[in-house]
């Protein structure tokens, strides 16, 4: 039985304003201007949404109308956002790195009447497919570019005027009061690891509901000061967004990811959600820096040792020996000590999802006393439907279901979900909503796991990554991914592949912040990327690392065969999603001769 939710708000903009009167002086959002930090209250914001609510209201925007926001994370999003949902139309969020095609089929596909857009270059991909859209009445630039493009662009600081100039507040009123709770809020576009993105239409029930679940755990505190850098197109960052005011913490708005390490030191966060690259960059770091020296090394290997020895105590909620103490006193100023400065130094916990977390991971920031709760959804479930809790969590499961959440394991292993953050469906398809969304409300989330004798789940693979080999068993190939990667720090992604095939093999590709380190203690510095990619001493490394891990596999889970690609895969060349997942289709594709290579020999 799942415990009923209260929903004391009927849409986003209601619980929106009732923050804003519950605490007009607390601060809502730090963000930065290009300049300096700066700090924003309920009480402003609350005023410069209902500006921009008044001039999209003034400039034609109706009920249910889409508005896309083109661009990363800033305080106008923020504006823009609320402003649409408080006039009653429907937010689009688009990634700032998609490509113009990308961005045109979003923006087309969902038929928006408005765009904003982050910069020049944004305004550029959208100029490119301008006749495709002809649909969109306005577009409004963030960065407060020149005109440029006659009536069909304006700035921010020219929309925003509207508002000031012609204020609506009484329709403001009458539109938020008329918006119900089953009412559409969102339309997020999935990443589209399999294909082209498939509108999620996400009601303002779902995102209610999703910061309830939130703040019914008393996971989040209003005195909270997140620091967000995850693309708010995405919905796991979504979640804190609309969360912040139902739960009332401060929400620092990143100035992107080339400046998180400087953000997170500037602004002292107590709480961050990220993905699990991130952590794994981070471990990578501290790992490839201990390696600089046997010196380093020993010192390091014994930190972690003593950090995890004091883990299981807190883990299974027991005292910590005196000794035991003392001895981690000092492997914290000897080891880490630099990476919580490195992150702030105020650290409550990070949030990890969008994707797998290697338990090693988690297990090695716990030593460090840095907890990682993660937790696991989809954009069809508005974000979450399990996470672990600072008081109840297990690295290497995604924790317990969230209240009024309910999950069962259908005969084939796959994660089915219900509950009222499940999205209505996608926009315009409904061959795929059907396949997805069942009419008794299950949600069937593609994924294969298991539950422990505590409840907690495990997630094993994707359904449809899994790899049934030509002599049948089955292989749930991103468990075995991130063994490996954790190897060495050399290594950035594995894509194993073996379906239908006689035995695995795998393509890797190599981190090359850390292969342009390594190439310099070798003396092999003058190498390009390609040469090194190359090199035998770099082919052996990655030869150890996987032998090392299918020392500890079942045969048939083996990589018998491997090859290393030119470069890394980036977004940019449509390898990875904006949150960094692998594209495995387009890998596959991509490197098809190599793979026939290793199946051929």
């Amino acid at each position: 039985m799942t415990e009923a939710l209260k929903f004391p708000f009927k849409n986003l903009p209601e619980m929106f304003f009732k923050r804003v009167e519950k605490d007009p002086d607390r601060v809502a959002y730090i963000y930065h201007d290009g300049t300096q930090w700066k700090k924003a209250t309920w009480k402003e914001t609350g005023e410069k949404v209902k500006q921009a609510a008044s001039a999209i209201i003034n400039m034609g925007l109706e009920k249910g109308d889409r508005v896309c926001i083109f661009g990363y994370n800033s305080y106008p999003w923020l504006i823009a956002d609320y402003g649409t949902l408080c006039a009653g139309g429907v937010v689009v969020p688009i990634y700032h790195t998609l490509p113009a095609d990308q961005a045109g089929y979003i923006i087309k596909d969902c038929e928006a009447k408005f765009v904003f857009v982050e910069n020049e270059v944004a305004l550029e991909k959208v100029k490119s497919v301008k006749d495709e859209i002809p649909f969109v009445k306005k577009v409004i630039t963030f960065s407060g570019l020149d005109r440029g493009d006659g009536e069909w662009l304006m700035t921010f600081e020219e929309f925003m005027q509207e508002g000031i100039s012609n204020p609506r507040e009484e329709e403001i009123q009458r539109r938020v009061e008329s918006v119900d709770t089953d009412a559409l809020a969102c339309f997020v576009y999935t990443s589209g690891t399999t294909g082209p993105p498939k509108g999620v239409m996400q009601s303002h029930r779902n995102h209610l509901a999703m910061a309830e679940m939130l703040q019914s755990i008393g996971t989040f505190e209003e005195d909270d000061l997140m620091y967000l850098f995850l693309p708010v197109a995405h919905s796991f960052a979504r979640a804190a967004w609309y969360g912040a005011p139902f739960i009332g913490f401060t929400i620092a708005i990143s100035r992107g990811i080339d400046k998180v390490v400087d953000d997170l030191q500037e602004i002292k966060p107590t709480i961050v959600p990220s993905v699990p690259r991130i952590f794994e960059k981070i471990y990578d770091a501290v790992h490839s820096n201990a390696m600089a020296s046997p010196v380093k090394k020993k010192i390091f290997d014994w930190a972690v040792k003593v950090g995890k020895e004091r883990s299981k105590y807190i883990i299974n909620k027991k005292p910590v020996p005196l000794l035991l103490k003392i001895k981690y006193k000092i492997a914290f100023a000897l080891v880490f000590k630099k990476l919580h400065e490195r992150v702030g130094g105020r650290i409550r916990f990070f949030i990890s999802g969008g994707a797998p977390l290697s338990a090693e991971i988690a297990e090695f920031f716990h030593a460090a006393d840095l907890l990682v709760l993660e937790g696991y959804g989809l954009t069809e479930t508005t974000p979450a439907v399990t996470i672990n809790r600072a008081e109840a969590y297990k690295f290497g499961t995604v924790g317990l279901p969230l209240p009024g959440v309910e999950l069962k394991i259908a005969d084939d292993g796959e994660i089915l979900a219900k509950g009222p953050n499940i999205a209505l469906g996608y926009y315009k398809k409904e061959a795929e909503t059907k396949e997805a969304f069942e009419e008794s409300g299950w949600f069937h989330t593609g994924d294969i796991g298991e539950f422990d004798e505590d409840g907690f789940l495990r997630i094993t693979d994707r359904k449809k990554d899994l790899i049934v080999t030509a002599g049948g068993k089955n292989i749930a190939p991103q468990i075995i991914e991130n063994m490996v990667k954790a190897e060495t720090p050399l290594i950035s992604q594995v894509v194993m592949i073996g379906d239908k095939k006689p035995y695995c093999v795998a393509l890797v590709s190599l981190n090359e912040e850390e292969l342009k380190k390594w190439a310099d203690n070798q003396g092999k510095g003058d190498k390009s990327l390609e040469e090194l990619a190359r090199d035998s001493e770099v082919e052996n490394i990655v030869r150890q690392a996987i032998e090392r891990v299918n020392a500890r596999l079942a045969s048939f889970e083996t990589i018998k065969k491997f090859r290393i690609v030119p470069r890394d895969f980036t977004i940019e060349n449509g390898e990875l999603t904006p949150t960094l997942k692998v594209k495995r289709k387009v890998v596959m594709q991509k490197y098809k001769d190599l793979i026939e290579q290793m199946y051929a020999e």
